[in-house]
């Protein structure tokens, strides 16, 4: 695919349109129209972006620290040549009100990758601008005391990390450390130890077979890092070892299946919108818990999107399913979000606004982490809710 037509194709996630999310679909995304004024009619007017992610709900406050770290063990699977695997992982915890300074979204240079390849041309979005979208998370804050429970976030396939950053601060100001995994060479750009931030070396081919695979060496790596006998970060007195979870949108929901089956320490998984990748290794959960959350046009129990029901009926654990009426692939990230800030409309088929499509992805995915990893029993799983009508209880 030449770059003219891959740079619409990426824009077509940043429009919130759903793109292929696995397996062969991922390898040969369809193309929008070459014009992206046909899918947001005269919706692309420069204007002044000033963004900001909805405020975290929790009682504490959130800190932001950003971690480099490097396995000596391992080669880079994508790129041999650059050396050992490195990763950038930002670290959110619960911290004190009034201590530290506002957290940048991004780096100016991942801020750059992504208005290049993800931004439709004529929005007036400059990478500084979104390098300084409000998160209400902040760099040097002071730690709150006590240990909580750990979890790791891993985005989808061309998205840096970064676009998680909605669900990481609520989860942190309720009481989760979380450690939120950029997977270099496989979106738009992350930043490493050296200040350099290599592109993607897979969006011209696609996503490989071996990639959620991939992404749960990274996440063992990460978890040895950061809780292990000599760990990389600073505060991991922070981290209670034995509450660990994952969750992830698109390939990085499917990759935390895949961790988990490769790292017993992971006690439940999240998979937002993703589909599984082949064979789906849900016989080696060993009673362990997993949560189904994807929108409705594919992802109910007779939806599209067969590997979720062949997945979920390998489960032994506890294995809520739930798909969201009026959203979109999109909709579980803070990518909404960012488009509403810039003009972009919704595609027609989407109802549910950037806002409560995050609204709701924080409370069901906390609800569920509560469940699993606090011993806590939130209502908000227990069934349907009149107050969160979008939401659909599956039962195959």
């Amino acid at each position: 695919m030449n770059r003219s037509r891959r740079i619409a194709a990426l824009a077509a996630l940043l429009l919130a349109l759903p793109l292929p999310t696995a397996g062969a679909a991922m390898a040969s995304p369809s193309s929008p129209s070459s014009s992206l004024s046909a899918a947001a009619p005269g919706a692309v007017t420069p204007a002044a972006f000033h963004g900001e992610l909805p405020r975290p709900t929790g009682p504490y406050a959130v800190g932001e620290e950003v971690l480099h770290l490097t396995d000596q063990g391992r080669t880079d699977p994508w790129v041999p040549s650059a050396g050992p695997r490195q990763v950038a992982v930002s670290m959110f915890y619960p911290a004190r009100q009034g201590t530290g300074v506002p957290a940048p979204y991004m780096t100016l240079g991942e801020a750059q990758g992504f208005v290049a390849t993800r931004v439709p041309p004529g929005t007036g979005l400059r990478p500084q601008d979104l390098a300084d979208t409000v998160t209400h998370a902040s760099t040097g804050a002071k730690a709150a005391g006590g240990k909580y429970p750990l979890v790791v976030l891993s985005p989808g396939f061309e998205n840096p990390r970064a676009t998680l950053t909605g669900l990481a601060t609520d989860l942190a100001s309720h009481g989760y450390v979380v450690a939120l995994v950029g997977h270099t060479y496989e979106d738009s750009g992350e930043t490493l130890a050296d200040g350099t931030t290599p592109g993607c070396a897979l969006c011209d081919s696609g996503a490989p077979d071996t990639l959620p695979d991939s992404r749960a060496k990274d996440v063992s790596f990460v978890l040895d890092r950061l809780t292990g006998h000599d760990p990389a970060w600073r505060l991991s007195h922070l981290i209670d070892r034995d509450r660990i979870g994952m969750a992830g949108h698109s390939i990085g929901g499917a990759s935390a299946l895949t961790a988990m089956a490769e790292d017993r320490r992971i006690r439940a998984g999240v998979n937002m919108d993703g589909s599984f990748f082949p064979p789906v290794p849900a016989d080696t959960l060993a009673g362990r818990s997993f949560l189904l959350l994807g929108k409705q046009s594919n992802h109910t129990a007779d939806g599209g999107d067969p590997s979720w029901g062949q997945a979920w009926a390998g489960w032994k654990g506890y294995k809520p399913w739930l798909a969201v009426t009026g959203t979109n692939h999109a909709s579980f990230t803070d990518i909404p979000v960012l488009a509403a800030g810039i003009g972009l409309p919704m595609p027609p088929d989407t109802t549910t606004s950037p806002e409560r499509g995050m609204q709701l992805t924080r409370e069901y995915v906390g609800a569920f982490l509560d469940r699993t990893l606090k011993g806590l029993h939130p209502p908000l799983l227990d069934g349907p809710s009149a107050a969160n009508p979008e939401v659909l209880f599956q039962h195959p």
